[in-house]
């Protein structure tokens, strides 16, 4: 569904997302369902930067806190529900498996409309428009989404959830392979292409796993010898990406650049003008430049506190995945390269929010992959029991055939 679908009372706009957000807690509420676990860091941290988002309303227009409640109720009740309904790894593998099969209607309509520059979604369900973007001769399809990239994201987060099940579910595979790549070509951004990317890259990494310490210092040592011989700050390597053809790179490196500038009008809480930011603005509202990055764009809302909140919550997340890793070695190579490929997934979220803010039903999958992370968290336990179990069966069959 697009976010044009929208039951309109009073100020409040309830889209799809919130609509199944308020069911979800009536099912919840109704059948007193729990986080199993109960609450882990990430889940605190949410809670405080949600709690940020609407306290520092105050600061900005009179209308901010109505945009931002719904913004916490669509986010935030997504992520609690997630974190609730999935318990454990095999949660995990069944959603895994799930959109892997949603998702390929989806990656069809979006070839088609890449291929006749007609979006069906917009033509039915309205919302969005119905001839997609034409960049270097390409149509760039949204589907149900209200950006290609934004489409791009959800199935460059699919993708890995496909190569996943290539050993267990071979078919569901290939048909996540062709939903996720089918997304990705269809969009034609170069976004998607460098998240795929960053992930394939953490994945790639899962054999070096032991010397990922010393891998971390080397990146951060290269980072810094570039920044000290390029002319232009480290950032402005973006403005040099292209993979899919008339790239903006540079307009985002440049709005880093601007909002250190400019610093000084949102730092403390935020601001509600970045129009004089960038040379052109948004048609959407005439007071802001395109906020193409989502770090910057939780500044915009809420300063350096709401900014450093969100962080923190990235670094809760890879600092679950890297102790559940450490603390599972006993645990079986399947539970562990799930965590594993659940930090990567993250990871190319991360680097992805330096090119595009995350604002329609497509951040609903990056609290997906932190719900999943606060899973095997849980089930760590469980598979550790498991493996034990299985290597006291296989002592006791060797016991038994010496017997023999």
């Amino acid at each position: 569904m697009t976010r044009g679908q929208v039951l309109e009372v009073g100020p409040a706009h309830f889209t799809v997302v919130r609509i199944l957000v308020a069911v979800g807690v009536l099912r919840v509420l109704s059948k007193g369902e729990r986080i199993v676990g109960g609450l882990n860091r990430i889940d605190v941290l949410m809670i405080l930067w949600a709690l940020f988002l609407i306290i520092s309303s105050v600061f900005h227009t009179s209308d901010a806190w109505v945009f931002r409640a719904g913004m916490v109720w669509s986010e935030l009740g997504s992520y609690f529900l997630l974190r609730i309904w999935i318990q454990d790894s095999d949660d995990i593998r069944r959603i895994f498996s799930a959109l892997c099969i949603v998702l390929v209607p989806i990656a069809a309509l979006m070839l088609l409309e890449k291929a006749i520059g007609k979006n069906l979604f917009g033509v039915l369900l309205g919302g969005i428009d119905e001839v997609p973007s034409l960049r270097e001769g390409h149509y760039r399809a949204a589907g149900p989404f209200d950006h290609p990239i934004l489409a791009g994201v959800v199935g460059a987060t699919c993708l890995p959830m496909a190569l996943y099940l290539w050993k267990s579910h071979r078919t569901r595979a290939l048909e996540g392979l062709f939903a996720g790549g089918g997304i990705i070509f269809a969009s034609t951004s170069s976004g998607p292409i460098m998240m795929l990317l960053f992930i394939l890259f953490g994945l790639a990494l899962w054999k070096m796993r032991k010397h990922l310490s010393m891998i971390r210092r080397l990146a951060l040592a290269a980072v810094i010898a570039l920044d000290v011989v390029m002319k232009d700050p480290v950032y402005f390597l973006m403005a040099r990406i292209d993979l899919s053809g008339g790239s903006t790179g540079w307009y985002r490196a440049r709005l880093i650049q601007s909002s250190i500038e400019h610093l000084d009008e949102w730092w403390a809480a935020g601001t509600d003008y970045t129009r004089h930011w960038m040379p052109t603005g948004i048609s959407a509202n005439a007071a802001h430049a395109d906020i193409t990055n989502h770090l910057l764009a939780m500044g915009v809302m809420g300063g350096i506190p709401l900014m450093f909140l969100f962080i923190m919550v990235l670094v809760a997340a890879f600092s679950i995945v890297g102790r559940t890793l450490r603390e599972s070695e006993s645990a079986s190579m399947e539970y562990r390269f799930l965590v594993w490929l659940l930090g990567a997934v993250l990871f190319g979220h991360v680097w992805n929010f330096f090119s595009i803010s995350l604002f329609d039903q497509s951040v609903i999958f990056f609290y997906l992959v932190l719900a999943c992370i606060g899973a095997v968290q849980v089930a760590k336990p469980v598979e550790e029991v498991a493996a034990k179990q299985s290597i006291g069966r296989i002592r006791k069959s060797r016991y038994v055939a010496r017997l023999g």
